[in-house]
Parts: C-alpha cells; structure tokens; sequence
C-alpha cells in the first residue's frame, strides 16, 4: 500500500498500465490519419487513465445516466485522448481508431457532441468548457445532485478572459462539486505560450479556489490529487497538472513543435518501439 496514495502498488501498476493502452490507441489514430494532435493525447494519458479508471464509478461511465460524475474536456483538439478512453470502455471498436481524422468518421479531430457517447461538450473553440462546466456544476447544485462535474482546460485557455470569467463565478458560487483540472504543458499552436500565465495556483486562489499543483504525467500524484479534490468542501478546487507533450516517446517529447505532428511513415514503428521501451 502505498501511504500517501492510499492505493495499492498493484493498483498504481495498473493504471500505468492502462496509461500505455491509451497511449497505444493514440499512436494507432494518428498512424492512421499520418499526423494529429498526439503530443498532447500522450501527456494527458496519465490523467485519464486514473479519472475513467479509477475515480469514475461504473455508474459514471453508463453514461445514459443523468446523476453521474461529468468530465468536459474543454481543449477538443485533446480528442485523440478521449477516443483512446472510450475504446478502452468498449464505446468504440479498436478497429475504428484508424479511422481518426478521416472524412465521415465520428472520431473527429475536435470533440463533436451528439457524435458518440460520453462527449459532453464540442470543442475546438477554446475558453468555452470552465464557463460550460460551472453552469453543469451549479445546475447539479440546484437539481440535488451530489455527483462531482470534472473540467479539463489548457494553459493557453488561461490567456482568454472568458476563462477568469467563469473563475470568478465558481468562486462566488463556491461550486464546491466543480474540479478544474488545468493541462500545463507550456506550448500553443505555434510555440510557446504568448501570455505568461504562472503563478497559476495563485491566481484561482484568489478568485475563492482550492488549488494543488502535481506533476501530471505521476500516477501516483494523480490519485493522490483525486483524493484531495474529494476531501475538500466549501470551495472549487483547481488542480494544475504539470505534463509532457508527447511523453513516454522521446522523439517526441523532444520536438520543438509538439502541437499537432506530422510523422513520416518510416518513422511509426521507431514511435512505437520507443512507446514500449520506455514502459518496459
């Protein structure tokens, strides 16, 4: 047992393990379209893997049920990550992730909602999933509902307004059901961010959050952080997770342009091998 998580060493391996599944998935989609949105989909796996597989309930991911523990993922483009979870739960066959990208597929480049189940909002224009979550958050409120509203939103989003709006109006609702889960992986579109957006911890404190920040590609952390978020009362929490775009393939956590990769195809078994090697 591990003392800080509180989850066994056998539980950790198999969420690293169901991490590698994941990041497996993603490497099969974007072989299949030649390029895609991988760098980020590789950082976040660690968190999914321990929000759908460990946190969520069975109940949560019957997702016909109106009462369950929601996650947004407000960075859409971040949807080679979900359709990797969703074959996972068995949504979608293994068979259709090479189809990510292609024209007709429900495995879109940008989350689509109505396409597939468990999507629970359409992404692509960023700045839009805090202020959609804390409106699920405050209607749970108001409806009774006990279950936790997850949100997932990038460090770029941080440098829309429309973001600190909605920041502000968690904290004055002090959605204590809301989790902001902030992916800080340093990179944009075409580099680097533009707007420096640290202390981040500091500045939803001081919009009335609860905040933490961990390494987010450490299972261990994330688990840790999970329990946290529970704990807490009164208050939003937010969570800053510290990832590596690309991670667990070094050519690409290398890249200097990680935001959407374009690999040549001789290249895909050596991302592959490189994928095992790394969690061998």
């Amino acid at each position: 047992m591990d003392m800080t998580t509180g989850a066994s060493a056998a539980t950790l391996a198999s969420l690293r393990e169901r991490a590698l599944r994941l990041r497996r998935h993603m490497v099969t989609q974007a072989r299949g379209k030649g390029q895609g949105y991988l760098g980020q989909g590789l950082g976040i796996a660690d968190f999914l893997a321990v929000l759908y597989f460990h946190e969520f309930m069975p109940q949560d991911v019957d997702f016909k049920r109106t009462d369950r523990q929601r996650f947004y993922l407000s960075t859409g483009h971040y949807s080679i990550a979900l359709w990797a979870v969703l074959a996972e739960l068995g949504v979608i066959g293994l068979d259709d992730l090479a189809s990510y990208g292609a024209d007709g597929s429900p495995l879109e480049m940008s989350t689509m909602e109505g396409r597939l189940p468990g999507i629970e909002m359409t992404g692509g224009s960023l700045g839009h999933g805090l202020g959609i979550a804390v409106g699920a958050a405050l209607g749970y409120r108001l409806d009774g509902r006990r279950a936790a509203i997850h949100v997932e939103i990038s460090d770029g989003e941080l440098q829309e307004g429309s973001t600190w709006e909605a920041a502000s109006a968690g904290g004055a609702f002090k959605l204590d059901n809301l989790v902001c889960w902030i992916d800080c992986n340093g990179i944009q579109a075409d580099g680097p961010l533009v707007v420096p957006v640290d202390p981040v911890t500091e500045r939803f404190h001081a919009f009335g959050w609860d905040t933490h920040e961990i390494d987010g590609n450490d299972v261990s952390q994330l688990v840790t952080a999970f329990a946290w978020a529970r704990e807490r009362r009164g208050r939003p929490k937010a969570v800053v997770l510290r990832t590596k775009p690309g991670k667990g393939v070094p050519r690409l956590e290398t890249r200097d342009r990680a935001h959407f990769i374009r690999i040549d195809e001789q290249e895909w078994d050596a991302v592959s091998r490189e994928l095992e090697e790394q969690h061998g």
